[in-house]
């Protein structure tokens, strides 16, 4: 097939859900066009050595990636996100009819950031057959979208494009209710879980400066990997640590817009089990989850993540990593399911620090058997082969109906 991609963000940014599927579906054999931004995640600023322009294109034998321009000025307001949103969707509008009218099937990643150029093509496009693979319904970060105006006329644009499309993919099972409950037809909504970069995330032995970094003795430890920000709700997970000074240790990796608050709380417990490792590159990360026992996944007790499942989880099942999950909806479901690991209710700092007490009682031998147990299952239903061939699948079955049609 032709196959069209439209993704807000693409490789060199931290995008490897839209850049691997281009790699595995040209690697099938099929023709790829990608209109993509040009890279400025995260910092909202165009990366050195890339300058924006309307002819920018790279080809490879069977992939082709165009970049058009959009707003990028560093600022992270809603007005300035609103605009890098609009100005993509019209850079998309003036070059995306010629560059993907004749493909046989649109993909689109849908972040938030992508819903008004997904319009725009629907409307341009509108003999091509349209993939959604939706990722987010909430158009604002650490919140329900519809806070203000132009949130309220992003998800209203959203809720109209899930109802164009010919078929949506969700990354998480109740995203598939909320989806239905925009009006999408039952049989047109597909659940494709996501992927992680399995060129980086494997099982590994730990290295000696990997242990010296996370472990301080022969205690438990679990780590937290990723962003401390307000979604997960970190505070939760320090209060825990705190009344198991003397059994288990608290390891957090990364940073984020709470890292202050949260270091203050464990600083004002006097929690000296919780340590605070900086942000590491993620070629480093298998190896120091090797040398943690658990991967702790949080998230918030709020209604629109208990449709989330954080990327974090595929990347500790994909290491063989058994997990501690403070979650809610499809995370904890998939961790018990999985028999990955063990799981409690969001926000609830004593029964949090049951399971990690719980955590620290679990042999070796059977902490391995999780972690053996996770990776089947990632492999089986959450691996790059599994989602590709769900897409792949799925872009073949409507392109083929629009073709009945």
């Amino acid at each position: 097939m032709r196959i069209g991609i439209l993704s807000y963000h693409f490789p060199p940014e931290p995008a490897f859900i839209p850049g691997s599927l281009a790699e595995e579906l040209a690697a099938r054999g099929h023709e790829v066009r990608v209109l993509t931004g040009f890279p400025d995640y995260p910092g909202g600023h165009v990366y050195p050595g890339w300058r924006q322009r309307w002819r920018h294109v790279t080809r490879s034998e069977r992939l082709t990636v165009r970049r058009v321009p959009r707003y990028a000025g560093g600022d992270t307001s809603v007005r300035a996100r609103m605009a890098s949103y609009l100005s993509f969707a019209g850079s998309v509008a003036v070059v995306g009819r010629r560059y993907l009218a004749d493909v046989d099937v649109l993909y689109v990643f849908q972040f938030p950031a992508t819903v008004f150029a997904a319009a725009a093509m629907l409307r341009m496009l509108n003999q091509v057959p349209t993939v959604l693979h939706v990722q987010d319904l909430w158009a604002d970060q650490g919140g329900p979208a519809g806070r203000s105006d132009r949130a309220g006329r992003l998800v209203a644009t959203m809720r109209r494009v899930h109802r164009e499309a010919d078929a949506v993919a969700v990354a998480a099972p109740s995203m598939r209710d909320l989806v239905l409950a925009d009006g999408v037809q039952p049989g047109r909504v597909r659940v494709v879980l996501n992927w992680t970069d399995e060129r980086i995330f494997q099982p590994l032995r730990p290295s000696r400066a990997a242990q010296g970094l996370v472990r301080r003795d022969g205690r438990c430890v679990v780590m937290h990997a990723g962003t401390i920000g307000v979604r997960q709700g970190l505070e939760t997970a320090v209060r825990a640590a705190a009344a198991l000074d003397d059994r288990m240790d608290l390891v957090l990796v990364g940073s984020g817009a709470e890292e202050r608050r949260v270091r203050g709380l464990a600083a004002e417990l006097g929690a000296g089990n919780v340590r605070f490792v900086e942000r590491r590159s993620p070629l480093d990360m298998p190896e120091l989850y090797a040398a943690a026992d658990y991967q702790l996944v949080m998230l918030r007790d709020l209604p629109e993540l208990r449709g989330s499942v954080p990327a974090k989880l595929q990347a500790a099942l994909a290491c063989a990593r058994p997990v501690v999950a403070s979650a809610g909806g499809d995370t904890a479901e998939l961790v018990e399911r999985a028999r990955a690991g063990l799981s409690c209710p969001p926000e609830d700092w004593a029964t949090l620090a049951d399971r990690f007490w719980l955590a620290s009682t679990i042999p070796a031998a059977a902490r391995s058997e999780m972690g053996r147990r996770g990776r089947e299952v990632y492999l089986r239903e959450m691996s790059l082969r599994a989602g590709v061939d769900r897409i792949e699948g799925l872009l073949r079955e409507v392109a083929a109906g629009r073709r009945r049609r």
